[in-house]
């Protein structure tokens, strides 16, 4: 139970899933904002076509022109929205013609939605009509920034859980090997004899006795490459056997180790090591052979 929960809890602090939290919550972010533009837009879309048909009769030509006016202006202010989601994606800056574009695509949507109510001079429909392009403009100026920040806390969750990973895999402290101990390695027996415990009591009671040093996972994972040859399936049960760790810590180590022999220096590692170990038994058998000749 323990180490399953360490094996969690080592997942659930991974750097890469840190990250992958903050980018889901801006895919959030990106749909809500998006739902609400598109709203926006559709709810100004009946005010631009009775701005643009005028007096012109239900079902003509021009009645049915002005229809396409207030697409016209949306499609290109969501082209806009829709780049400047990848540039903040990216934090690459876009050019001032850019802002200038949507600015006046902004102005001119809400131009069309109140012209009529300005010349009627009626304040409610003024505020009716001035709510829903207001709102386009401020969330098309806040969700680019907003991208931008989401995307520096996502690189900065991923560094910090990062050097939070390697200082605790380093030399002060490994607290991925210390949560990861199998809790069953130094407990009794429940049926265990007396004799059993008076043999261990004086250990404990030894002020004298040396400190255990707690192995860190560099080290284990040193003893694991050492351990390695080509050809070797690397799994969990051959890095406990190959280290001694716990089995909680086993499966890290074993994708380590995975990911290690897949590189250069593991192959040249490995064929040396295999070269010097045949070489050791060749001596070994000269040394036998000569043995044998003088006696």
């Amino acid at each position: 139970m323990a180490a399953d929960a360490a094996e969690l809890r080592g997942w659930q602090t991974d750097p890469d899933v840190i990250a992958l939290r903050v980018e889901q919550v801006r895919s959030q972010v990106d749909r809500m904002c998006w739902a609400g533009v598109v709203l926006a837009l559709a709810f100004t879309m009946t005010n631009v076509q009775q701005f643009a048909a005028g007096s012109a009769a239900v079902g003509s030509l021009s009645w049915l022109a002005a229809w396409v006016l207030d697409p016209t202006v949306s499609v290109v202010l969501v082209a806009l929205l829709r780049a400047e989601q990848i540039t903040a994606r990216y934090q690459v800056p876009t050019g001032r013609w850019v802002r200038r574009a949507k600015w006046f695509t902004l102005a001119a949507t809400y131009l069309m939605n109140t012209w009529g109510s300005y010349e009627r001079g009626d304040l409610a429909a003024i505020v009716l009509h001035s709510i829903p392009p207001l709102v386009v403009f401020v969330a098309a100026e806040a969700i680019t920034e907003v991208r931008d920040q989401l995307t520096r806390a996502a690189t900065r969750a991923h560094q910090e859980a990062q050097r939070d990973r390697t200082v605790v895999n380093g030399t002060v402290h490994d607290h991925a090997t210390a949560v990861h101990t199998d809790p069953h390695a130094d407990a009794q027996p429940a049926d265990a004899q007396p004799a059993d415990r008076a043999e261990a009591a004086p250990a404990e009671a030894n002020p004298d006795a040396p400190e255990r040093v707690r192995t860190s996972f560099a080290e284990y994972l040193a003893d694991a490459r050492a351990a390695w040859s080509p050809g070797v399936e690397v799994t969990p049960a051959w890095v406990r056997q190959a280290t001694g760790c716990s089995r909680g810590l086993s499966s890290r180590l074993a994708r380590a180790v995975t990911a290690w022999a897949t590189t250069p220096d593991a192959t040249t590692t490995g064929t040396t090591a295999g070269t010097a170990g045949a070489g050791s038994t060749v001596d070994e058998g000269n040394r036998g052979l000569r043995g044998g000749d003088l006696q």
